[in-house]
């Protein structure tokens, strides 16, 4: 197995999810490639695009999933299998909607936390011990369906500070490729970042 790390962005597939809250985990990954220089492409092996660079001496694979988000699961095994990655490896960036908007924690492994996507890949992968970086986009208000609410676009409030989120998550990610993930963690979670 590799060294390489890969850093998955959730989100769906399609102009009219683009700015959902939900795509928040693409968002942040396609910023991380403008930053790192590289261009997200197609594949004719994977359900995504995808991108290889570098940050500092580490090696670094993005990926977006054009599999929707209760798919996930299939682009991630198809990129494990294919650069032979360790799960150990690998970040998953997603939004969550039970932390306020403008948070993000990272974790070294858990579960899915009622998130699709991650469920998808925890069943692909066959385990829950990679980590992932949540971002915050709640809360959802009250007698708000959660699935109406995701899907629904940032208020424009939410998208003026949104640069702001996009470049905490940036810096984590790339924090995350090259040093310990317990200073990252301590340095990152519970912050919030707009």
């Amino acid at each position: 197995m590799s060294d390489k790390r890969l850093i998955v962005g959730l989100g769906n597939p399609g102009s009219e999810y683009e700015w959902t809250r939900h795509n928040l985990g693409f968002l942040s990954v396609a910023r991380l490639a403008d930053d790192l220089g590289v261009r997200m492409k197609k594949s004719s092996t994977v359900k995504g695009l995808w991108a290889e660079g570098k940050w500092e001496s580490n090696e670094i694979i993005l990926l977006l999933p054009h599999t929707f988000m209760n798919n996930s699961g299939t682009a991630v095994k198809q990129v494990v299998l294919s650069k032979k990655i360790e799960p150990q490896n690998i970040l998953v960036v997603c939004d969550d909607f039970s932390l306020v908007f403008g948070q993000i924690r990272l974790r070294e492994q858990g579960s899915d936390g009622g998130h699709n996507g991650l469920s998808s890949i925890i069943t692909h992968l066959g385990t829950k011990e990679f980590s992932r970086l949540r971002l915050g986009i709640g809360p959802i208000p009250p007698h708000k369906n959660s699935v109406d609410f995701v899907l629904e676009d940032f208020r424009l409030d939410e998208k003026k500070k949104l640069p702001v989120l996009l470049d905490g998550a940036v810096d984590c990610c790339r924090a995350w490729a090259s040093e310990s993930l317990s200073t990252v963690m301590s340095r990152y979670n519970q912050k919030i970042v707009v």
